[in-house]
Parts: structure tokens; sequence; C-alpha cells
């Protein structure tokens, strides 16, 4: 399950980075369900997972230069 901000959080790394939202959003749905699966809090998950979306995209970007 995502959080309700979802499409927000997505737009709005895909603006930061100049991705497709259609790629950041499944980075997002899948870093979602791996940091979420036997998760007890989930308060803070939306920030990491934007971190962690955002730092792969980097990475992806370092990755072709």
């Amino acid at each position: 399950m995502a959080p309700p901000d979802f499409e927000h959080v997505v737009k709005t790394i895909a603006a930061d980075t100049n991705t497709p939202t259609e790629t950041v959003s499944k980075m997002y749905v899948d870093v979602w369900a791996e940091y979420s699966d036997g998760a007890r809090i989930l308060d803070y998950l939306t920030v990491l997972v934007a971190k962690r979306v955002r730092e792969n995209l980097r990475g992806v970007r370092q990755d072709r230069h």
C-alpha cells in the first residue's frame, strides 16, 4: 500500500530529477514495498523512500556519463 501523498511525491521527484513520472512511480513502489515489508512504524517511511529513489536516480544518471 502506497502513502496517501504518493502522487505528489512522485511528481516532485520526477520534476526535480528530470525523470519520467512512470519511471519514478515504479521505483517508488518497489522501494516502498521493500521498506514497508515488516515495518511496524511507518511515520518516516515516505521520507526514507523518497530519499532512496532520489539516490537511485542519481546513480543511474552517473552511470550514463
